[in-house]
């Protein structure tokens, strides 16, 4: 659904702002583990869960100004931990990125609801959803953001940045019908500027480097998208020089 691209991407730009950002891939497909490999740290996501916060000394010593911590075989065993440990567990990780100078932390879940899924929603401020318009997506959307209300609940703080349309191909009707209703039924929720079903995208994801490092025409209405999107998203998130 363009989840992974999308996170990748607001790492890119955030770092290319000066940031300094550490990104958690709780995903265990590890799409953004491979794309964003020159930024491991040596941490992995599973460590965030121990009842001891990982050593980040090293890490940020050795950071270009981003760290990853990859995913790794362990998340497999995450669900079988309580939800309150292992919301404690992940939460006194988060504390210590904060603790180290990290200016945002981006998290890539899995896409379905579990333990990892939960924590990271108990644990952040913000959450943001790219949606494919295509039925099966836009059925769950009614379950998504009833699983966010009830998030919110144990998580006052956290912020809904809405919905990002993914994956969009202009020329398909049905994908124009779609975006038109979800923009009469959640006109609040969805975030203005959506993503296009472009080649480019997946060439730059494999090539572990931004769309606009990749040299073709093709490109440049991909790099506008995605820019526009770390902007907005830049902007909803509060995030500045002066609060750093």
């Amino acid at each position: 659904m363009g989840k992974t691209s999308t996170l990748v991407h607001l790492a890119f730009d955030f770092f290319e702002r000066g940031l300094k950002v550490a990104v958690i891939d709780l995903d265990a497909q590890a799409n953004a583990s491979h794309t964003l490999q020159a930024f491991k740290s040596g941490l992995t996501a599973s460590e965030l869960f121990a009842s001891t916060p990982p050593d980040y000394a090293q890490a940020t010593a050795k950071s270009k100004g981003m760290i990853l911590i990859e995913s790794d075989t362990g998340l497999a065993n995450m669900d079988k931990m309580t939800l309150q440990e292992a919301g404690r567990n992940f939460q006194a990780a988060i504390k210590g990125l904060d603790d180290h100078g990290y200016d945002v932390c981006l998290i890539d879940t899995a896409p379905s609801l579990g333990v990892t899924m939960a924590v990271a929603l108990l644990a952040s401020d913000y959450v943001l959803s790219p949606i494919e318009l295509e039925a099966y997506s836009i059925q769950g959307i009614k379950r998504m953001v009833t699983t966010i209300t009830n998030i919110r609940r144990a998580n006052p703080k956290l912020k809904f940045l809405g919905m990002v349309p993914s994956k969009v191909d202009a020329r398909n009707p049905r994908h124009g019908r779609h975006l038109k209703e979800l923009n009469q039924a959640y006109p609040q929720l969805m975030v203005p500027t959506g993503i296009g079903l472009r080649s480019s995208i997946a060439d730059a994801l494999a090539s572990c480097v931004p769309v606009w490092k990749i040299k073709k025409t093709a490109a440049r209405k991909a790099t506008q998208e995605l820019r526009a999107l770390a902007a907005h998203v830049f902007e909803k998130m509060e995030i500045s020089n002066d609060n750093r």
